[in-house]
């Protein structure tokens, strides 16, 4: 069984999906994803420790040794980011019963679950895999469940924010397909690592440069890299919550994944760093990126679209780090992936939790919820803190480490503008603040309650505070024992530097 995990980690959501419709009820649907989640997350686990003791794993398919057959690889990197998939899909699963009770129409919540579980085990093949092809199947597998889930939302601009990814996230698939096909037709194999081989052995020729920028240009649209961001916000925004949760943890996560393994494992730093300024670009749409979105969080008023902004903001950083082309930056890039899943996830379930009880996330909606729903705020407060950067959060971890990274190369006036950049957060966490805390409750200066809500606001269930303060904690411990996140990302970026840990 234990050399079965690597196919076991994508099959056993996928085989899953399909079953949901056989439960009918919303409850033993729900129950049973919740089960495959936690299963997926264990063979995670057991991943990381297989990898750590023996190694990276290599999972033939039907016996076919690669490049021949499709084989899987499990490496540094990969568990890393299955960690990550699995325990935000499994920990955001434990709210979903109620949220999507509350935002998705009754007949619809079977769908909703085989469409969470398809993305899911896209995502992981994604990561899983190791051919260059099976690789755009499973980003169109989760990118077409994705699209479905967005289009879920009750509020109709649910289906344009769906529809207006669809088109970008189209645009980004054939640009990744078009440069795996001229990969192709140079080495004649699929194998991510056979083509690293064949690549490094023929000589610059531009249509090599040519996919590897057509690959580049469309993972950065699925990134969401400023300029091309411009699907994200609404996504985040006009999803159902617990969309916006798992997507705000994972989906540009898997993105980053994608950019690192074409550049360091495919084509090599040789030639992604020397025969284009990628270094140079890539660190000035970050800084760009970081103040435009940063900004534009400050003045938005509907508090999921906020912080959707601050993704954005946050991708900046994470491709700074990238752009730094050194093992301290990469392992500040892969750092950062884990600790934001734990900070985005945390406030966009926390959200999730608010729009239950009150049936809004406009920063209007939102005075004096500090008295009403005292868990929840304190939640997003301590992650907004993360998501600033204040010591003792994963935060703090992150950016001290692209900070470091930063000036070893000298660019101090790159750490100065990532400062910055932190203080621009503080102005639209602070906001969430002041609205929360120091201004009297909108159903004291109305007379009633707040439209939506049962009852009046009151304290988020169990169902939802459990969750987002395992998040929360989770956000606090990483900040304070950093063993296990800098270990898995200083072992993958030396890995693929081909530095021994």
């Amino acid at each position: 069984m234990v050399s079965q995990l690597p196919v076991l980690q994508v099959i056993l959501p996928l085989m899953a999906a399909p079953l949901c419709l056989l439960l009918k009820r919303s409850t033993l649907v729900w129950l049973f994803c919740l089960i495959v989640s936690f299963l997926s997350l264990l063979i995670s686990i057991l991943l990381v420790q297989q990898v750590s003791t023996s190694g990276p794993i290599d999972y033939a398919f039907g016996g076919w040794d690669v490049p021949w057959g499709i084989g899987y690889r499990i490496d540094q990197l990969n568990v890393l980011l299955l960690i990550v998939i699995t325990a935000m899909s499994s920990v955001v699963l434990i709210a979903a019963k109620e949220s999507i009770a509350r935002e998705i129409d009754p007949e619809k919540h079977v769908y909703f679950y085989i469409l969470y579980l398809l993305s899911l085990s896209g995502m992981l093949g994604i990561v899983a895999t190791g051919d260059a092809f099976n690789i755009f199947v499973f980003l169109e597998i989760t990118s077409l469940s994705v699209y479905a889930l967005i289009a879920m939302g009750r509020h109709r601009r649910a289906l344009w924010a769906s529809y207006q990814y669809l088109i970008m996230g189209t645009i980004g698939a054939t640009f990744i397909l078009i440069g795996i096909g001229m990969m192709y037709q140079m080495t004649g194999t699929l194998n991510i690592t056979d083509l690293s081989v064949r690549l490094a052995e023929l000589p610059q020729k531009r249509t090599i440069l040519t996919a590897f920028v057509f690959i580049i240009v469309g993972v950065c649209l699925k990134l969401a890299l400023f300029p091309l961001h411009l699907w994200l916000p609404n996504a985040y925004t006009y999803a159902p919550s617990i969309v916006s949760a798992f997507l705000a943890a994972t989906a540009t996560k898997v993105a980053i994944y994608l950019l690192i393994r074409f550049t360091y494992s495919v084509f090599g730093p040789s030639l992604s760093f020397a025969a284009i300024p990628l270094q140079t670009l890539f660190m000035a749409l970050g800084l760009v990126g970081i103040f435009v979105a940063s900004v534009t969080a400050i003045y938005q008023t509907n508090v999921k679209k906020l912080f959707a902004y601050s993704s954005i903001a946050h991708i900046g950083y994470m491709i700074l780090g990238f752009s730094t082309g050194t093992v301290a930056g990469l392992t500040a890039t892969l750092l950062h992936v884990f600790n934001h899943a734990l900070m985005k996830s945390a406030l966009f379930l926390a959200l999730a939790a608010v729009m239950l009880r009150i049936g809004s996330v406009q920063l209007s909606s939102m005075q004096g919820l500090g008295r009403q729903m005292p868990w929840t705020m304190a939640a997003i407060v301590l992650a907004g803190l993360s998501l600033i950067g204040v010591p003792l959060t994963v935060g703090f971890v992150s950016k001290w480490y692209l900070l470091v990274a930063i000036i070893e190369q000298g660019n101090w006036v790159v750490a100065g503008l990532i400062l910055m950049g932190s203080l621009l957060a503080v102005i639209y966490v602070w906001r969430i603040v002041e609205v929360a805390y120091f201004k009297e409750p909108a159903t004291a200066q109305k007379g009633d309650v707040l439209e939506g809500a049962a009852g009046g606001s009151t304290e988020a269930p169990l169902s939802f505070l459990i969750p987002i303060w395992l998040l929360v904690g989770a956000n606090i411990y990483f900040g304070i024992d950093t063993r296990f996140s800098t270990q898995l990302a200083q072992s993958a970026a030396q890995s693929l530097f081909g530095v021994s840990p």
